[in-house]
């Protein structure tokens, strides 16, 4: 819990990681920024397709709208969380010279867009009313 609260602080003072272990070489801290940016569109997506599925399938029943609308909106709030998280860990890490983090969120994040995906799936061969 303590290193959660110390990586948020980071998150708003990018600079002190500058202050552990030694600068690696630039190409590393930018593929490693080019993956945060990853994240990100991923998350946009995500936030995007909850808002798509709320506003644009307004004969899907409630509770369906409702709940797939949010699956994806939670997935895309806690994959943009992730992405500046990792991004902290990846550059401590490189920093440091030790290995890169694991991560288990990854594969969360899939079973999340497969379980909405199916549910989707499901809502288009049954039908939106009921």
């Amino acid at each position: 819990m303590i290193d959660l609260a110390r990586n948020v602080r980071v998150w708003f003072a990018p600079e002190s990681v500058r202050q552990e272990g030694s600068t690696p070489d630039y190409r590393f801290s930018l593929a490693n920024e080019r993956t945060f940016l990853a994240w990100l569109r991923t998350a946009l997506a995500l936030i995007g397709g909850g808002f798509a599925v709320d506003q644009f399938l307004p004969d899907l029943r409630w509770g369906w709208r409702v709940g797939l609308a949010l699956a994806l909106l939670a997935a895309g709030v806690l994959c943009s969380l992730r992405a500046v998280n990792h991004w902290v860990r990846c550059e401590r890490a490189m920093r440091r010279g030790e290995d890169l983090p694991v991560s288990r969120f990854p594969a969360l994040l899939s079973l999340v867009v497969a379980v909405v995906a199916v549910a989707m799936v499901f809502v288009v061969l049954v039908g939106w009313e009921g």
